[in-house]
């Protein structure tokens, strides 16, 4: 069985490399303050996309994406407002994303849900 701290860490690396892919620019991944994380942060079209990655190895808990809830986002918004209030350079659109992996219990990929506009 995989572990915690190896699945999140596996889950960002194939995130990053399927925004890659995608043609985003990643401009941080594990982005902290003193008020947390942000996974990763990258850039689409002139679009700031904050992205909350989730993974999971059984849906006994639910699915990775139903994970990201209330509470969390309004952690994910405050953070990305620090963020940009600390680059302090005009930005023209931001956009919240999850992408949700699901994996076997072994570590390997059998979905990536990428959900635009998020929250």
């Amino acid at each position: 069985m995989i572990k915690k701290m190896v699945l999140g860490s596996k889950g960002e690396k194939k995130a990053a490399k399927y925004l890659k892919e995608q043609g985003y620019k990643i401009i941080k991944k594990n982005y902290r303050c003193h008020l947390g994380e942000l996974d990763i942060i990258a850039n689409e079209n002139n679009t700031l996309v904050f992205i909350e990655v989730r993974s999971r190895s059984s849906t006994r808990f639910g699915l990775p994406e139903e994970s990201v809830t209330k509470a969390k986002q309004d952690k994910i918004k405050s953070l990305a407002l620090y963020y940009l209030q600390s680059i302090n350079s005009p930005v023209p659109k931001i956009r919240f994303d999850v992408i949700a992996l699901k994996f076997s219990k072994y570590g390997d990929l059998l979905n990536l849900n990428h959900i635009k506009n998020a929250f």
